[in-house]
């Protein structure tokens, strides 16, 4: 039983120290003191031997929601005292240390009788994955009050931290606008150059004249076009690369980090469009693939699916990737393919897998750079460094270019953005794709 001595206790012992002081020449009275001081000491032993945490006290911790990254989240831990009598307490919890400390994680309590009281804090967690919650370490006063007993109640919890989808949603809003909002409020669609007919309404200078109805116009007497509306339940596959370029960090989160909060916005925006969206994770081979669907349920799917992949040190097969999705997926989809390309190895392979998927698929290449290359070289060198740095840079972006022209040559579409134009530019593409009809 681990234990230290309470207030009361040194209060005692101090008044031990009295008799010292007036035991100069009389040894009678220093014996007193030291038989005292001996008996307070063994009688502390045994109260904090014979002070078992008390029945009826529980300890709880409770969370406030789920973990996401860079989120703050609420922790309660709840001392319920169901003894006739006040308890006085100190908590402390232990918590991830990965996490962020918001708040006090220790207090004294005195809960009264039939009554709880609760530690509140919060924690904001850096990254994704799997993190564990150790016991709860407790003092309780002994039976006399002269020792805080410590003890630790509870079992270990292992909690998981999700992608953050409050900032995927906030990705959506801001690249799609005003049709989110009116796509999640009212059941309208959105207008494009879809396939589906939607109504008749008169011209309009800079309307195509394919889309102009020449029987309705005979009948009306004036020009009339045919409106249309964009598809609704056509399907979107995300292909995430989890291989050794998506292991970049940029500022505090990984190039895949950047990737995954991307596809849950693409994935909400598709389930409000009324498409479809599944997921699949590779690296060397495929790790997760999730067939395209919608609704909360599939979302909530996406988010376990996400929150614990991290990429490695190691080459993706786009082979393999690609076939598995030949494979599984019979109908016609938008294939996002979110990756990196800096040498002419990985470009290869990327172009000749490529063709698994084309003509039944539409796939669309995302390359995700470390920062605005073109910025890097758009000034004149001034030291020998800086012109290493502008070589470098200009030959990646030579290379990444030429891929996805490639990529653009067989059919497919091309996107080469910076992590932090990665959602917008997305969610914008996939918006023009369906505008257009592409699919």
């Amino acid at each position: 039983m681990r234990f230290i001595f309470s207030k009361l206790f040194y209060v005692l012992l101090a008044i031990g120290f009295v008799p010292l002081s007036l035991a100069w020449g009389r040894p009678q009275l220093a014996w007193a003191a030291l038989a005292y001081d001996v008996a307070l000491l063994i009688v502390a032993i045994i109260d904090a031997r014979t002070s078992p945490l008390p029945e009826g006290v529980i300890f709880t911790r409770e969370f406030g929601g789920r973990f996401a990254v860079g989120a703050e989240t609420e922790v309660r831990v709840t001392i319920v005292n169901n003894r006739p009598r006040p308890l006085s307490v100190k908590v402390k919890d232990e918590y991830p240390p990965q996490m962020k400390l918001i708040g006090e994680r220790e207090a004294r309590m005195r809960v009264r009788a039939q009554t709880s009281a609760t530690l509140i804090y919060e924690l904001r967690p850096p990254k994704r994955g799997r993190f564990e919650f150790g016991q709860i370490a407790v003092r309780y006063l002994s039976r006399i009050g002269l020792v805080w007993c410590q003890t630790r109640v509870g079992e270990p919890v292992a909690v998981k931290v999700y992608p953050n989808m409050r900032r995927a949603r906030e990705a959506e809003l801001k690249a799609i606008g005003a049709r989110s909002l009116v796509a999640s409020h009212r059941k309208s669609s959105w207008r494009g150059e879809g396939r589906e007919f939607e109504s008749m309404r008169d011209y309009v200078r800079g309307d195509e004249l394919r889309h102009v109805s020449w029987t309705a116009t005979a009948r009306r007497g004036k020009l009339t076009t045919r409106q249309y509306q964009i598809e609704r339940d056509q399907t979107i596959l995300i292909a995430l690369d989890a291989g050794r370029l998506m292991t970049a960090r940029i500022e505090n989160e990984t190039k895949l980090d950047s990737a995954v909060h991307a596809a849950l916005a693409l994935m909400s925006a598709a389930a409000r469009g009324g498409d479809n969206c599944g997921l699949l994770v590779f690296g060397r081979r495929v790790k997760t693939y999730l067939a395209p669907k919608r609704g909360t349920e599939h979302m909530d799917a996406a988010l376990e699916a996400l929150h614990s992949i991290e990429p490695e040190m190691i080459e993706p097969s786009y082979a393999r990737a690609f076939e598995f999705i030949a494979a599984n997926c019979k109908r016609r989809a938008l294939v996002v393919v979110l990756t990196d390309l800096v040498d002419e190895e990985g470009s290869r392979e990327l172009l000749t897998s490529l063709r698994l998927m084309r003509p039944r698929h539409l796939p669309l290449v995302v390359t995700i750079g470390d920062r605005d290359l073109r910025a890097a070289v758009s000034d004149a060198p001034a030291t020998a460094q800086n012109l290493f740095t502008q070589s470098v840079a200009e030959e990646i972006m030579h290379q990444r270019e030429a891929a996805l022209r490639l990529v653009e040559a067989q059919g497919g579409l091309a996107l080469d953005v910076t992590a932090a134009s990665l959602a917008p530019m997305l969610l914008e593409t996939y918006l023009r794709v369906k505008e257009r009809g592409l699919l």
